[in-house]
């Protein structure tokens, strides 16, 4: 699809997912070491483990083992099964950020037809127009 003539909300672009069997085959073999690595964190936490100095040390080292097996699996899985969508959005543009409402955004004349009115309100903001 061509950039030009695209509206707010449009898919830019769509390049669907590659599905690789190689990275089915990894994601099952890292979600067996993820179960069994939880299995040992929780029969050690059963067990006492984290009574001593050095087991509890261990249950750290299997817990971050877990999260980092369970982040190459996350991985794995957005690079190879999910699309790549870019949707267009909607820019605000700089006005909008300052409340000015659409009509005001080229502001106002300077001076205008009272010059004397124009500086009153410089000096005194509250002045009645």
């Amino acid at each position: 699809m061509s950039s030009t003539g695209s509206t707010y909300g449009d898919i830019h672009r769509y390049e669907p997912a590659r599905e690789s069997t190689a990275a089915a085959i990894a994601i099952v073999l890292l979600t067996i070491i993820e179960v069994v690595f939880v299995f040992l964190f929780t029969y050690g936490l059963v067990t006492g483990w984290a009574l001593t100095d050095t087991g509890n040390m261990f249950l750290g080292a299997i817990l971050a083992v877990i999260f980092i097996d369970l982040a190459f699996i996350l991985a794995l899985y957005r690079k190879e099964f999910l699309p790549d969508v870019m949707i267009v959005k909607k820019r605000r543009r700089k006005w909008e950020d300052l409340y000015v409402k659409s009509e005001d955004v080229d502001g106002v004349q300077l001076g205008g037809s009272d010059a004397w009115d124009t500086v009153k309100r410089a000096v005194y903001p509250y002045y009645k127009r």
